[in-house]
């Protein structure tokens, strides 16, 4: 295996962390600290959980279903299948 481990920062990236963090908290970390805050307002911690949510957690990609060879789904219901 060759290279940096798969995640690491490479020397700018961490260089820019480091300087961000030395003067003082990351934009997340305030988001979280205020989401996790039971004394503020409801709605500045929902805000606070969507603006902190794509930093978090990753967005699902949209798929296309499809039937055979790209074509459209077929559905075959039975008679027994309509009474329900």
């Amino acid at each position: 295996m060759r290279g940096r481990p798969k995640g690491s920062l490479n020397k700018k990236t961490a260089e820019k962390i480091a300087a961000i963090s030395a003067g003082g908290e990351l934009p997340l970390d305030y988001m979280l600290r205020v989401l996790r805050d039971p004394t503020q307002e409801h709605s500045r911690r929902d805000d606070m959980a969507k603006a902190a949510a794509p930093y978090v957690h990753a967005k699902l990609a949209q798929t296309t279903v499809t039937g055979k060879d790209g074509g459209a789904i077929v559905l075959q219901i039975s008679k027994d299948d309509a009474a329900l």
